[in-house]
């Protein structure tokens, strides 16, 4: 599971690290810390992230490095490509459902 240090993390390696929205951050954070599966927890962070703009800037590329580092951390291959597609798609769609999210994800797997 990702901390909130590891995220800011993640999005310093786009952006500035600054969180814009701390009431999310900590929400998803603590979503995330009750469910035992990666899965669910990798889809509520990129809903996040993508949809309440937790970071000033480098969301978009922040969420898709959070889906490659889930899914490489569990031995998944995948198009990085169709990862920066189905951010965009997440986004302009404005998909708040979490299992479609997952539906989605699953479609970048090889």
């Amino acid at each position: 599971m990702l901390t909130r240090k590891d995220l800011k993390n993640l999005n310093l390696q786009f952006s500035n690290g600054q969180v814009h929205n701390e009431s999310s951050l900590d929400f998803v954070l603590t979503q995330t810390a009750r469910s035992p599966h990666w899965y669910k927890t990798m889809c509520l962070l990129t809903r996040a992230i993508l949809l309440d703009h937790i970071f000033e800037d480098g969301n978009k590329r922040t969420a898709a490095a959070v889906i490659m580092s889930y899914l490489e951390v569990q031995g998944y291959s995948y198009h990085a490509d169709k990862i920066s597609q189905l951010v965009l798609t997440i986004t302009q769609k404005n998909i708040i459902n979490i299992s479609l999210i997952g539906r989605l994800i699953r479609n970048v797997i090889e």
